[in-house]
C-alpha cells in the first residue's frame, strides 16, 4: 500500500461513508487538532520519568485515535465506528482525581513548562482546548455525540494534572504566574 494516493491534491478528502470535503472543514480542522493533540502527548510520553504519565498518555493516544475516527464519520451509527463512551469520560474523570490527590493544591495560576515531559503535556492541554473549540463549533451544524466533546474536555483537565505530577516526579516546581503589572 503506498502512503500517497492523490486523491487529496485538489484541496479536498474522503470521509468515513465516501463524502469528500474541503480539508479546511471543521470536520477536518477538529480532527487534525485531535491529531496534533495525539502526537503532543506521545512527545510528553517520550519525555515522561513517571510510568503513570506513560500509562495513562498511552490510554488517551488510543482513545483519541477513537475520537478522530468519530470526527471523521459524519454518520458514525451508519459507518459502525468506535464511540467515545461514558465509560470513557469516567475513566478520564478518575485519572483526574488519583492524580490531583498527590499534588499540592493550587493557590495561583501556573505557567506552563517545567519538565520537557511537563512541557509537552501543557502544549497538548492547549491542542485539546483548541480541538474542543473547534468540536463545538461543528457541533452548531452537525451532529457530534455529547461525550466527544465531554471527552476533549476532561482531557485537558488530565493533561493539566499530568503535567504537575511529571514536574513533582522531577521535583521540579511549578512556576506562578505573576502579574507584569505588579
Amino acid at each position: 500500500m503506498k502512503i500517497y494516493t492523490k486523491t487529496g491534491d485538489n484541496g479536498e478528502t474522503g470521509l468515513f461513508g465516501g463524502r469528500r470535503v474541503s480539508k479546511d472543514s471543521l470536520r477536518i480542522e477538529a480532527y487534525g487538532t485531535v491529531d496534533e493533540a495525539n502526537s503532543f502527548i506521545g512527545l510528553a510520553a517520550a519525555f515522561a520519568a513517571s510510568d503513570k504519565t506513560k500509562v495513562i498518555a498511552r490510554w488517551m493516544q488510543n482513545l483519541l485515535f477513537v475520537a478522530g475516527a468519530e470526527l471523521a464519520s459524519p454518520d458514525a451509527e451508519s459507518a459502525k465506528t468506535p464511540y467515545i463512551s461514558a465509560e470513557d469520560v469516567l475513566q478520564a474523570e478518575s485519572y483526574i482525581d488519583e492524580i490531583s490527590s498527590g499534588l499540592a493544591e493550587l493557590k495561583n495560576f501556573i505557567l506552563p513548562g517545567g519538565t520537557k515531559a511537563a512541557a509537552a503535556l501543557h502544549m497538548a492541554r492547549a491542542i485539546c482546548r483548541r480541538a474542543e473549540r473547534q468540536i463545538v463549533a461543528l457541533r452548531k451544524g452537525e451532529k457530534v455525540s455529547p461525550n466527544l466533546l465531554i471527552f476533549v474536555n476532561r482531557l485537558s483537565d488530565l493533561l493539566f494534572v499530568l503535567a504537575r505530577h511529571e514536574n513533582g516526579s522531577a521535583s521540579v516546581k511549578d512556576v506562578n504566574w505573576k502579574s507584569p503589572r505588579g
